[in-house]
């Protein structure tokens, strides 16, 4: 959690805690504040605290447009997951617990709905993922298969 304070405060985010009805989180542009709703699990509020962040991150703010709305809660939501799950953490998981993913979301310390974002990333990345990736053929750190 103190990794995600951190982002928040190099965003300079403020982050409270109150009785929030029907939402687990908010996250407001004009104000940089996130929202969290009082009493919810740690992985719940971990998972909470890094998709608002994402929102911190790209700017957003509600359109009047449903699926601009859903975009950008798909993409939070991929942000978080890309901060909170560690590849090779990730791969042992997967593999121990045979794809399931309500046991894997458990193992990794987060929501399922962590995973599932997780797994729309590496779909869209193929059967190879870089680290440290840097501009020009050959520029990375490593080239793991997914």
């Amino acid at each position: 959690m103190q990794y995600l304070f951190d982002l928040a405060e190099m965003q300079g985010v403020s982050i409270e805690y109150v009785p929030l009805r029907n939402r687990d989180g908010e996250y407001r542009d004009d104000l940089k504040r996130i929202r969290l709703r009082e009493g919810m699990t740690y992985r719940l509020t971990r998972w909470t605290l890094a998709h608002e962040l994402g929102h911190a991150a790209f700017g957003d703010v509600p359109s009047m447009f449903e699926p601009e709305n859903a975009r950008q809660e798909r993409r939070a939501d991929e942000w978080a997951a890309l901060r909170l799950i560690d590849l090779e953490q990730y791969r042992e998981v997967e593999k121990l617990r045979e794809g399931h993913v309500p046991s894997m979301a458990h193992d990794l310390d987060i929501v399922t709905k962590g995973v599932t974002a997780f797994q729309r990333i590496l779909a869209r990345l193929g059967d190879d993922v870089y680290l440290k990736p840097r501009q020009g053929a050959g520029q990375y750190a490593a080239k793991l298969r997914a």
